[in-house]
């Protein structure tokens, strides 16, 4: 008989162990069940809402961090086409830019390109579309690609003198 109580004694304080856990659950999920299983499916329930936060917050996460990467390091839109006696030069970024438009003006100036129309919007974005002919003075033979690439030149300084201020 006294296998028989050593099993009841060791039932009785698993079962105990049991209900101390499941307090324990109880109290983490906040669950006001009373029996074993509503305290389990309330339990779950928690489970799965923590799931989705954590996966809301991750998406989140990865949302914000693209938006600041792109925020950071705009790619410039640069084309150059070539016209009669000039340049059609448009520029897009998809953020602000303040101090831009002024380098691209002054790398203008340094190609000896004369500024003959331009439209600009620099409200939300950086747009800029302008008509550039060369300085009746530069003798210089300047190409759509030098443009390009001196624009783009002047966007990198641009970039770098602003991150550091």
């Amino acid at each position: 008989m006294s296998s028989k109580a050593g099993r009841k004694r060791a039932s009785s304080s698993s079962s105990s162990s049991v209900h101390e856990q499941l307090q324990q659950l109880r109290s983490l999920t906040n669950s006001t069940a009373v029996n074993k299983t509503s305290i389990i499916v309330d339990a779950s329930r928690y489970i799965e809402e923590l799931k989705e936060k954590v996966d809301n917050m991750n998406q989140e996460t990865a949302t914000s961090s693209q938006a600041s990467t792109s925020s950071q390091n705009p790619l410039p839109m640069v084309t150059v086409e070539t016209l009669e006696k000039g340049f059609l030069i448009n520029v897009f970024l998809e953020k602000n830019c303040p101090g831009l438009l002024v380098s691209i003006l002054e790398t203008f100036e340094e190609l000896g390109l004369d500024v003959l129309e331009a439209r600009v919007s620099c409200e939300e974005s950086f747009k800029l579309e302008a008509i550039g002919g060369e300085n009746e003075g530069n003798a210089e033979c300047i190409d759509a690609q030098m443009v390009k690439q001196a624009v783009m030149q002047a966007i990198r300084k641009w970039g770098e003198n602003s991150h550091q201020e």
